[in-house]
């Protein structure tokens, strides 16, 4: 059974430059990206290939890898035309091994939902990665508007990725420890996951999904821990006057995603919460990679029918970005 991975990382050398020399793009992140990973997400070809299969996954979709273009501002609009470009050609010299998610210039509103479009009409991306906030703006403030009415429109998924949280929050409630555990704590440790599922909370209490009943979403890490949360989170339709109840945007507007947590037990929770259409295969390479044919040996040891187990393999990715969402 064929394995489609839709949460896969890179990061070209044009991006990481920019993060070391534009003001305020370094958000203590760098170091995470160092060494072997480092090595891993710059290369597009054999040794990518290679792990690919060794792990069991027939096909990456590929992604830049966080923070993306959100802190560069300016500066981002023509790099991620270039990082884009560079996605596209990938595809098209694997077009069997490799798809791709647009990144876009999200401090630009105007900007990014034009990239968007360029992305998918013109360079055949499947969809678009975020990094929740921009600065201080959070997915729900308005200069995100243009991107989530034109994935609307295009009828494209738009996954939420984890970005370590600002300073504030950081020094608050992350801080204290060596320098390394701090910013462990803050990003792959619990921080990170806070801070996207919060950016989805927000976004279904401004009422995108009212304004955009087909918009979908991707929460990776199995939901960044909304599913944890969910019966609690259902409390607040005694305030929100939304259209429909809280869980029911869950149920129809969102896809969770493994990340490479190969955990049967929170993907049991995901089922029971968004049902079998809407869980989706992915291992976060290179961060989660682990040899032994680990991915492959995930799925088959399952206890799924073998219908579901296509369904998260690769049948609901290729169902969503053929325009056919549930």
């Amino acid at each position: 059974m064929k394995i489609i991975a839709i949460e896969e990382h890179v990061l070209p050398d044009a991006v990481k430059q920019a993060w070391n020399t534009v003001p305020g793009a370094d958000d203590g992140t760098l170091a995470l990206n160092a060494g072997e990973l480092g090595e891993r997400l710059a290369n597009l070809a054999e040794q990518r290939l290679a792990l690919m299969d060794e792990t069991g996954v027939a096909m990456q979709v590929l992604s830049l890898t966080t923070p993306g273009l959100n802190n560069l501002g300016h500066h981002g609009i023509d790099l991620a035309r270039r990082v884009n470009d560079l996605l596209a050609e990938t595809v098209a010299a694997n077009p069997s091994r490799f798809q791709a998610l647009a990144v876009l210039p999200l401090a630009d509103g105007e900007n990014a939902a034009r990239e968007l479009r360029r992305g998918i009409e013109e360079l055949g991306c499947k969809g678009a990665i975020l990094y929740g906030r921009v600065g201080d703006k959070n997915l729900d403030h308005a200069i995100f508007e243009p991107t989530f009415a034109c994935a609307a429109e295009l009828g494209i998924p738009l996954l939420i990725h984890p970005q370590i949280p600002r300073a504030s929050v950081r020094d608050a409630y992350y801080a204290g420890f060596s320098a390394p555990i701090d910013l462990a704590l803050s990003t792959f440790g619990l921080g990170w996951h806070y801070e996207a599922g919060i950016q989805f909370v927000r976004i279904v209490l401004a009422g995108v999904f009212d304004r955009h009943p087909n918009l979908q979403v991707i929460l990776g890490h199995w939901g960044e821990l909304v599913m944890f949360y969910l019966e609690r989170l259902a409390m607040l339709d005694r305030v929100s006057k939304l259209r429909r109840p809280f869980v029911d945007y869950v149920r129809n507007n969102l896809y969770l995603t493994a990340s490479g947590m190969f955990s049967s037990a929170y993907l049991r929770q995901a089922i029971e919460a968004v049902g079998p259409e809407r869980i989706l295969f992915s291992t976060d390479y290179p961060y989660q990679y682990r040899p032994g044919g680990d991915a492959r040996r995930f799925l088959e040891t399952l206890q799924l029918n073998d219908d579901d187990k296509r369904k998260f393999a690769h049948a609901n990715w290729e169902r969503l970005t053929r325009g056919g969402a549930l």
